[in-house]
């Protein structure tokens, strides 16, 4: 089975979102151009961020894609939070406790999701 190591979303304007998730994420692009932009993450995933306009074949349907990032507490999650709040996101969700964990949504410029969260002890 192939290896899930590439996420791709589609954003409205990759510059600005390039300056979002180079604050999100610490770190620049490997790659960046009017375009398209490509994150390399420690865990060798990697981060496309991709023109809507010039995607090939073209999206039949508005679609977003929600991003998961596991944090060691519940504190995590709050700070988290407000960070991503200071840096331009649109609060879903706050802090809430849920089945899976302690989680908190937010949406970036194009309506993309991130979720934040600490699992629930197994």
């Amino acid at each position: 089975m192939p290896d899930l190591n590439t996420i791709l979303a589609y954003v409205a304007d990759v510059p600005k979102s390039v300056a979002l998730y180079s604050k999100l994420l610490g770190a620049a692009p490997v790659e960046s151009s009017p375009n398209f932009a490509m994150f390399v993450l420690p865990n060798g995933v990697r981060l496309g961020l991709w023109a809507t306009r010039d995607v090939q074949p073209r999206p039949s349907v508005p679609g977003g894609v929600e991003f998961g990032f596991v944090v060691e507490s519940n504190a995590a999650v709050t700070a988290l939070t407000k960070d991503w709040q200071s840096a331009g996101l649109t609060l879903l969700q706050p802090p809430t406790q849920m089945d899976f964990g302690f989680t908190a949504t937010l949406a970036d410029l194009d309506g993309h999701r991130l979720r934040v969260f600490s699992p629930s002890p197994q």
